[in-house]
């Protein structure tokens, strides 16, 4: 179910840290009172392809967004990297549809262990994760062999759907849409009167 890809203190407290992973912000723009996606993050999430209930954003000690890297994961999931400078290696974050087995968390890998009732640790192929399992879609935090498990398990605690101010931060703005209708073809100065301009094949060789 979750493909191999392109994409925290150790468990201290673990109860207390897993429960925080587990859950999802609430409260801070991204959604209305409803529970509905904004319809600025809809417009822009939209615009690249993504389903807006699939955008999450971030945050690990030393590490920053590469806007770049936002972008469309599987068929209308999200994915985004972030990068540390100073410490070196990546910390991806993907989010898809579907759910996670035991048999799917250690499908490829070296080792898998559930850490609490839907969440995740693996690790092998020289990458390692924890993946949090959501009613409809799994949250992703996939970190390279230098980036570490305390690292790792920060940035999953911290995933959350983005605030109103994150949204314009991740997501580029979605294209204008002014409602002008198709406009006809556009005239051609450089072309004759007469005719569209082709060549003539009436004429004699040589001329």
């Amino acid at each position: 179910m979750i493909p191999t890809v392109r994409s925290l203190p150790l468990l201290l407290l673990a109860p207390l840290l897993l429960t925080a992973c587990g859950s999802e912000r609430s409260g801070q723009g991204e959604t209305r009172d409803d529970g509905a996606p904004t319809a600025e993050l809809v417009a822009r999430a939209g615009a690249l392809g993504i389903a807006p209930e699939l955008v999450y954003v971030t945050g690990a000690p030393g590490f920053t967004l590469a806007r770049q890297s936002v972008g469309v994961y599987g068929g209308d999931g999200f994915s985004a990297t972030y990068v540390s400078r100073q410490e070196g290696g990546q910390l991806r974050l993907y989010v898809d549809r579907g759910t996670m087995s035991a048999a799917e968390c250690a499908a490829g890998q070296q080792m898998c262990e559930l850490v609490e009732e839907g969440v995740w640790y693996r690790s092998g192929r020289g990458t390692h994760e924890y993946a949090v399992v959501k009613e409809d879609h799994v949250v992703r935090l996939e970190g390279d062999a230098d980036v570490s498990r305390d690292v790792l398990h920060e940035a999953a605690r911290e995933a959350h759907r983005p605030s109103g101010e994150e949204v314009t931060e991740l997501l580029p703005p979605a294209p204008a849409d002014d409602g002008a209708a198709p406009t006809g073809p556009v005239e051609r100065g450089d072309l004759p009167p007469a005719g569209d301009g082709a060549p003539r094949n009436d004429v004699d060789a040589g001329g």
